[in-house]
């Protein structure tokens, strides 16, 4: 262990905190230098919890007092936090609200499956392939512009006006078809910069050891391409959990839709508070999801690591 004297003649030494773990104990101990910062350093982030924590309770202080203070508010206590009706809304909602988690799960699979076969006839190669890489394209640019609203809208309720033989008119298959035409748009664009992501020497690297183009796109570049796109994928079935509420303009009985009819009856709004907590409260596990893994690949890239 190196010894040196500071200025004041002090013996310190060598910082060596950051040894890697699994290295023996050679009997260091910290100089006082070090344990002093180290002191300096949790005093500063306590002062800065502190700091954060009176801020907050001050802010939302404040935002309380200007809400309460309102001269509408006792109207719009009534109106939209009435505990009468949100005891008779919560179990109607969680009810209607199986349904959202189901449409979830069916859908998102749909949508990673066709969002994954757009994006692979968007980076097909050579002029063979023209007709399906425009045939690709026009789906992601059309369904990509067309507001969601206006194609549940156009599936829902104008399919059924078609009067197809064995073509269902149930609200929630059909809400379930305009959702994914939707977001395989979005998907598929997400898993084509991932592909384009991937540097063409990896391709041409699993050409040179035998690969067929077909094998090269599976077995190299798919699989480097996903785990490139999965915090952005995770963005697109948070958006999906939520829009799933959007099926009740069919009539189905969702977490919506049951909102909708107790305020329906009662002319009281606290119904329509009810659904959008429940719809955080699943929200938010899956959003800090998302951030814990955009925040695990952030530090692999950082430290060198394979993505």
């Amino acid at each position: 262990m190196t010894v040196t004297k500071d200025e004041s003649g002090q013996e310190d030494a060598d910082d060596k905190g950051d040894m890697p773990a699994g290295v023996p104990d050679d009997g260091y101990a910290p100089s006082a230098r070090r344990l002093e910062r180290e002191r300096y350093k949790r005093a500063r982030a306590r002062r800065a919890t502190a700091i954060a924590a009176l801020s907050t309770l001050v802010t939302a202080v404040v935002l309380y007092l200007v809400v309460v203070s309102a001269p509408g508010w006792p109207r719009t206590k009534e109106t939209f936090f009435n505990g009468q009706y949100a005891r008779e809304a919560l179990p109607k909602v969680l009810e209607g609200l199986w349904l959202n988690v189901r449409l979830l799960v069916i859908c998102g699979a749909a949508v990673l499956v066709l969002g994954m076969l757009i994006a692979i006839a968007r980076t097909l190669r050579g002029p063979v392939f023209f007709p399906l890489r425009a045939l690709a394209a026009a789906y992601t640019d059309f369904f990509r512009g067309l507001p969601l609203i206006i194609n549940l809208m156009i599936v829902v309720l104008g399919v059924p006006a078609l009067r197809l033989q064995g073509v269902t008119v149930d609200p929630v298959l059909l809400g379930g078809t305009a959702l994914t035409l939707t977001y395989s748009a979005y998907v598929a664009e997400v898993f084509r910069a991932g592909i384009e992501s991937v540097h063409p020497s990896q391709r041409a690297a699993a050409r040179s050891l035998g690969l067929t183009n077909r094998q090269a796109l599976r077995y190299v570049v798919l699989p480097q391409a996903v785990r490139r796109q999965v915090p952005p994928l995770l963005n697109d079935l948070v958006s999906l959990q939520k829009d799933t509420g959007l099926v009740s303009i069919g009539g189905a009985i969702d977490a919506v839709r049951a909102a909708d009819i107790i305020v329906g009856r009662s002319l009281n709004y606290t119904p329509y508070i009810i659904a959008g907590l429940v719809f955080v409260a699943l929200t938010i596990p899956m959003t800090r999801f998302t951030d814990w893994v955009t925040a695990r690949m952030d530090r692999r890239r950082a430290q060198g690591g394979s993505i």
